[in-house]
């Protein structure tokens, strides 16, 4: 069972939810940024040190919007099923149709949006290797 109280389990779990959003949004935003470099090269090649401090602040910002929902009441934390770690509270979806909205968006907008993107990046990344190492082979 959880040993250390509701707000720690808030914390933890608002924590383990930040951080994981968090880093598959860096990988996303990433993942543009190469396929940029690599696809488009006359975009890519502006990129510059500001743009990612951008895109890393954007990063967080997306994060920490997905964290708090569930502090400010859309969404829910709590023990997990096992009850010895914290994290969104999934039963809550099953009564409260609040909590199944926060869950629907999480999971359109923090796993298929940037799975999407990554996958979708990395196959023009692919397509494009494939087209230029045609045209190395022609000369």
């Amino acid at each position: 069972r959880w040993l250390y109280g509701k707000q720690i389990c808030l914390f933890y779990a608002f924590c383990g939810v930040l951080f994981g959003i968090c880093s598959l949004s860096t990988l996303t935003l990433l993942s543009i940024v190469c396929c940029l470099k690599i696809c488009f090269p006359a975009y890519g090649n502006r990129f510059r040190r500001e743009h990612g401090q951008i895109l890393i602040a954007c990063a967080w910002t997306y994060a920490a919007i997905f964290a708090c929902s569930p502090l400010a009441h859309w969404g829910e934390y709590g023990a997990e099923p096992y009850g010895t770690a914290c994290c969104i509270d999934w039963h809550s979806t099953n009564v409260n149709a609040v909590a199944l909205s926060y869950t629907v968006v999480l999971f359109v907008f923090c796993f298929i949006l940037p799975c999407g993107v990554i996958v979708t990046s990395y196959s023009l990344i692919l397509v494009t290797v494939k087209e230029s190492r045609k045209a190395v082979e022609q000369h």
